[in-house]
Formats: structure tokens, C-alpha cells, sequence
């Protein structure tokens, strides 16, 4: 499908007031021209198509931006077979452990698995994945090869980044070289864990991971568990190496958890640093523990993306594989409940991108944006979040890769 015209799509356009607090969106119908994956053109829905143009009929659905997954395990999970739990553990050691002999039991269905959870991505609205991949001595690059095979069945449906993610530790597991090689050899991202919990050098663990991103001039994404000063210590010291290095945004750190127990002193000392230096914040949004203060991130300027982590495995059996859950899970954390904000909480899992800004002007879509839509049940994006509304269609630079519109053949306009 390459050029069409895309009719009959609800867009919002602006917020109804009463006195003078937001009470509602205002929608339109509009027709889009798609043409080579991009938006051409955006008209009132009353105005005439050109003779005998190829139209797909939205049928009035709502329009969204398409989803952003910006935290993911797709490559060891017990995801697509049987029904297992996690077993109990203590700390992160005793998961390590369990890998040593889970990870080469997972490998012969990992690349099925993987894709299960892509197409589950897919199939909610999901058109870009960023997933961690596990690189460690045990099963070496054979976990990555899987992960680059599943996604080469996703081509032209989703983009897709890879984060080289040693599990075992960085300096631990001695995979600095493994790591390297995976760079070599299809990852885009590298990753760490824990430097002072796992590597026991806070460091030495953070220079290797900033001296192999710059070596392969790859972006950082590593997962920061540790809490209280020992994360917030950790965070100081990789803005320093940040800035050093000119990696301005180019580092995400994930989890962050640090920031969700110490004084809102020392969390805007961090959020202040992270702003200036372009460093991101992936978050789960996590309900058994002290989460950290994401709406005063954003305020201050820090980009927060929210991600999945894991869909049923080893650590952990929840994860739906929703990113639009996961912005009602954000919302219902945070007392997100009126219409402006709920409508705001969309842009934690687009990128940043929501049909109205917080004044209520339309900035999406746009002439010129990519055809990328996720077209679902509900009046607004408000709704969307807070009831999870239903996904029909998913469209990924001008073609329908999940569901159907209710029309689903292109027709002629006679």
C-alpha cells in the first residue's frame, strides 16, 4: 500500500472548557493522503477527494500515535509455552545463578519466544521496541543472534533497537570482550547493571561501559538498581562521565531507583544535571516499591520513557505487552485523573508525542509525520488511557501491519 487517501480518522483538536477547567476534548474527522509511508496532506473530512482516488476507510476511529516499548526483555522469557512461575530469590546473585543453567534451556525457543512477544507489541499497538539482550559467558552471542533473527521478522513493521546487556555484570562475568563482539555483530545500545552491587566497582564499571560506547559511538542504555546514596552516587558520577565524553543525549538509565527514596533536594540535584546533559529515565513504573517521582522529573526537563521489562519469565510472571496499560498503570500511580493530564500521560509511551500539547493546541499528526497510527475505540486519548481502549488497526509508515479498519478493502471513490 503506498499511495492512498486514509479517511473518515477522528484526530482531537483542542480541549472544551468550563469555567475555564478542562471538561472534555473537542474531535473532527479529517482525511489524510498516505503517500510512501508519509502524511501528505490533512483535510476536513467534507472536503471532495480527487476522482477515482484509493481511500481506506477509518470508519470515524480515533487516531493515536503508535507506541513506544522502551524497556524489554524479549530474548529469555518463558512467554509463548507452558505456564511457569518465578521461583523465590534473595537478590539479583541468585537469578545470575539460576541463568547459568536457564539461558542454554531457553535457547532452542528463544528466537519463537522472542517473536511471540513482538507480535504481541505489535498486535497492541507497538511500533517501536527497544529490547535488552542478553551477553554473558554462558550462552555468548547465541541469545543476540536470536533476538536479530525475530526481529528480521518484523521488517518494515517496526523499528527496533538492540542494548548489548551483559546480566551477569559488565566486570563479574569478564565479558568486556563479549561485549565488544556483540557490538561487532548487531547491537546498536550497550548496557550495564549495577556497578557497585554487581560489579563491586562503581568506577572501573562505568569508565569500560562509556569507553566501549565510545569506542563503537553507541548510545548507553544500563539498568541502575541500587537505591538511596549508592544510586544516587552512581547517577553523579555517570553525569560526569557524560559530560566528559560529550555523550549528551545519548544515556538512558533504566530504573533509576535510586531516585524514589532520598530527599526531593537531592532527586532535583540529579533531575537538574540529567535535564542539562539530555540524559533519560526508562521506568517500569513498578507498584511494590517506592517509585520514583516521575511527574517532577518531567517537570524539571528529564525525558521519562516507561517500558515493560519483562512479559513472563524467570524474574518476574506479570507484563501484558501493553504500553497503553502501562500509561493507565502510570496514571492511576501518580492520581493522573482529569482530562488534561490523562491525556498527558499518553506522550510517557509515544515518545513524547500526543495529539494536543497541555494548552490543548493540536501538534500531531502533521503533514510530513510518518504514517504511524494506532487506531482505537474511544472518544479521545483521555479515555484511552483510563479505560485501556480497544486496538483495531495499527498502521507502520502507510501500511496496516496489526488488526483491520472496519473497512477493510481499499476502494475506489466513485
Amino acid at each position: 500500500m503506498k499511495n492512498y487517501w486514509l479517511t473518515n480518522v477522528r484526530l482531537e483538536t483542542g480541549f472544551i472548557y468550563e469555567n475555564k477547567v478542562v471538561a472534555g476534548t473537542k474531535t473532527d474527522l479529517f482525511h489524510l493522503l498516505i503517500e510512501d509511508g508519509i502524511i501528505k496532506d490533512i483535510v476536513s473530512s467534507d472536503t471532495a477527494l480527487p476522482d477515482e482516488a484509493t481511500i481506506q476507510d477509518a470508519q470515524s476511529l480515533l487516531a493515536l500515535p503508535t507506541f513506544a516499548e522502551m524497556h524489554i526483555h524479549i530474548d529469555k522469557t518463558y512467554f509463548g509455552g507452558p505456564w511457569k512461575a518465578p521461583t523465590p530469590y534473595k537478590n539479583v546473585f541468585t537469578r545470575i545463578h539460576e541463568e547459568q543453567t536457564l539461558l542454554p534451556e531457553l535457547l532452542p525457543t528463544a528466537k519463537e519466544r522472542a517473536e511471540k512477544i513482538l507480535e504481541l507489541e505489535l498486535q497492541n499497538g507497538t511500533t517501536f521496541v527497544r529490547t535488552h539482550c542478553n551477553i554473558d559467558q554462558v550462552v555468548g552471542l547465541r541469545n543476540l543472534e536470536a533476538t536479530m533473527a525475530a526481529i528480521e521478522t518484523f521488517e518494515n513493521k517496526m523499528e527496533t533497537e538492540i542494548v548489548a546487556f551483559p546480566q551477569h555484570g559488565l566486570l563479574r562475568s569478564h565479558s568486556v570482550q563479549l561485549v565488544k563482539e556483540a557490538m561487532r555483530n548487531g547491537a546498536n545500545m550497550v548496557g550495564s547493571v549495577d556497578p557497585a552491587t554487581v560489579d563491586d566497582d562503581i568506577e572501573k564499571s562505568l569508565t569500560t561501559l562509556m569507553d566501549i560506547a565510545v569506542e563503537f559511538n553507541a548510545d548507553i542504555d544500563f539498568h541502575l538498581h541500587d537505591g538511596g546514596q549508592l544510586g544516587i552516587y552512581t547517577m553523579k558520577r555517570l553525569a560526569q562521565l557524560t559530560e566528559e565524553a560529550g555523550w549528551d543525549h545519548r544515556v538512558t538509565v533504566s530504573h533509576a531507583l535510586g531516585l524514589g527514596d532520598v530527599p526531593e533536594k537531592e532527586v532535583t540535584e540529579i533531575a537538574e544535571k540529567f535535564a542539562n546533559l539530555g540524559i533519560s529515565i526508562a521506568s517500569t513504573v513498578p507498584v511494590r516499591q517506592a517509585v520514583i517521582p516521575i511527574p517532577y522529573l518531567h517537570e524539571k526537563g528529564v525525558r521519562v520513557m516507561l517500558g515493560t521489562d519483562t512479559i513472563r519469565d524467570h524474574w518476574n510472571p506479570f507484563g501484558t505487552g501493553d504500553m497503553l496499560v502501562k500509561a493507565n498503570t502510570f496514571a492511576q500511580r501518580f492520581h493522573w485523573i482529569h482530562e488534561q493530564v490523562l491525556a498527558k500521560a499518553l506522550g510517557f509511551v509515544t515518545n513524547g508525542q500526543t495529539p494536543l500539547d497541555e494548552n490543548g493546541t493540536k501538534q500531531w499528526p502533521k503533514i510530513g509525520d510518518p504514517a504511524n497510527f494506532t487506531f482505537v475505540e474511544a472518544p479521545c486519548s483521555a479515555e484511552a488511557v483510563a479505560r485501556v481502549s480497544k486496538r483495531h488497526a495499527v498502521i507502520y509508515k502507510g501500511n496496516i501491519v496489526a488488526g483491520t479498519l472496519p473497512s477493510e478493502e481499499l476502494s475506489l471513490l466513485s
